[in-house]
């Protein structure tokens, strides 16, 4: 079931939030697991079953790592639950993945069958994950109640794409939360603006990619131009659905952490990071990054754990080999921000470190949805006059007159402008405009219904030449 699927819409989050509010507090927690398991059962009936395996494993083996603080046995107790919670991931996400690769290289076949991938496996791993180490640091306490460390776990506000909720984020609201209408209607505006983005532009600018992937010759601004809409669907898909958690999460009392902060403004691949999918940088610094020495060590050994931090990012995307180039691509250029090119890159003017950005961003973005390097390093060709049509044919010209409004609602979206626009107009604290918001949420509300009914409609293409 997805957010921006009409049976949600108008089936499940009315039923739930109406539930929700009506019974006591202490009923509320149950409410959501049942809600959450549903949601996830909705399409993986099956893989049910994984998700309440988890749930009550690391439970029990919180419990054990608690009761053994300060012996030995502790940390055998925590590696023995990393080990069997990384496991799991890695049976299902990388199983194919391993044994691809094994019959490539050996001289005998290994047969295996392909596994689904259960949703949101590895966000609910690094959550369980996050509250199994942090209860052996004793940053947080552990959790007696099976109800609330099961809401943690399966909360769906944020199961599908995130943000990567870590349990000492959450602890006290799962206890203390605090509704109110004005959360609610801040809830509602996040997730009104989180399913325009979804369905009004990356659905849309996404089948400009589409069309120019499937083309078999593309010129320069061909292969430039299918790069940049890959660039905004992704971000606009991604940040979206982050946008519509956060929005659900206040709905129901929670507050989550932001999770995209514009990073296409960044002026350094650095700050792109700490722009893009933020809670999941912050986990591998929390858990890999800083366990692993951080910058608090020789320079050799920094490069080393600034490479496994990327390699694991990349890896952790997905099971393949462009994923893993990618993760390195990535600590390759933050490494030489770090020791070389950072301060140079400071020095010129903000608009070419942007530039520079983007660049490099929209290059990496190549390795990551071509389905394999061959064809990456094909389309990067491309984009550099290697192996074009041209620089500039008709379909290049067409596809910039046709669909120019995409180009632009994707810079404008890609920017703060409208969220401080919104904050001055519709949110300002001095003077709340709440008609004023609700006229705009019901506004866009109704475009995203239109498009999702009629799986075409969308008021930009009436702009399109």
């Amino acid at each position: 079931m997805l957010f921006s699927s009409l049976v949600f819409l108008f089936t499940f989050l009315p039923i739930t939030l109406l539930v929700y509010y009506l019974v006591p507090r202490k009923v509320k927690n149950v409410v959501l697991l049942i809600a959450s398991l549903i949601f996830y059962a909705w399409g993986e009936p099956v893989y049910i079953f994984l998700m309440l395996i988890s749930i009550l494993f690391n439970y029990f083996c919180g419990m054990d790592i608690a009761l053994k603080a300060g012996r030995k046995s502790q940390v055998r107790s925590l590696i023995f639950t990393i080990v069997v919670n990384l496991f799991i991931l890695g049976f299902f996400k990388y199983y194919g993945f391993i044994v691809t690769n094994l019959n490539a290289i050996l001289p005998f076949y290994i047969p295996y069958r392909k596994l689904e991938l259960p949703i949101g496996i590895s966000f609910y791993t690094f959550q369980t994950l996050s509250y199994i180490i942090d209860v052996y640091r004793g940053n947080v306490d552990v959790q007696v109640n099976l109800i609330d460390f099961g809401t943690y776990v399966t909360m769906f506000p944020q199961l599908i794409a995130g943000p990567i909720v870590q349990y000492a984020d959450v602890e006290r609201q799962l206890r203390e939360r605090k509704e109110s209408l004005t959360k609610f209607g801040y809830g509602a505006w996040f997730f009104v603006m989180g399913l325009a983005k979804k369905v009004l532009l990356a659905n849309t600018i996404g089948s400009i990619y589409e069309n120019i992937a499937a083309m078999d010759g593309m010129s320069v601004v061909t292969a430039w131009l299918g790069c940049l809409a890959y660039t905004f669907q992704i971000y606009f898909d991604f940040s979206g659905y982050s946008d519509m958690a956060v929005g659900l999460g206040k709905m129901f009392g929670f507050e989550f952490m932001q999770n995209f902060n514009y990073p296409y403004i960044s002026k350094s691949v650095t700050e792109f990071w700490r722009r893009w999918h933020i809670s999941l940088g912050s986990w591998f610094r929390e858990y890999v990054y800083i366990p692993l020495g951080g910058n608090r060590v020789t320079v050799p050994r920094h490069l080393l754990n600034l490479l496994i931090v990327w390699f694991l990012t990349g890896l952790w995307h997905g099971a393949s080999w462009n994923f893993v180039v990618w993760g390195l691509f990535y600590g390759v250029i933050l490494i030489a921000e770090k020791y070389f090119t950072g301060k140079i890159l400071a020095k010129l003017p903000e608009a070419v470190q942007t530039l520079y950005t983007m660049i490099l961003v929209m290059l990496g973005w190549v390795l990551f949805f071509s389905p394999t390097l061959g064809s990456a390093l094909t389309w990067i060709g491309n984009m550099f006059g290697q192996g074009a049509t041209g620089f500039m044919d008709s379909q290049a010209l067409y596809l910039i007159m046709r669909n120019w409004l995409f180009w632009v609602a994707g810079i404008i979206g890609s920017t703060p402008f409208m969220h401080l626009l919104g904050k001055r107009l519709v949110f300002n604290e001095e003077r709340p405009h709440t008609v004023l918001a609700g006229c705009l949420m019901a506004g866009l509300f109704v475009l995203c219904v239109a498009y999702l009914v009629t799986e075409s409609y969308n008021p930009f293409l009436y702009f399109r030449f």
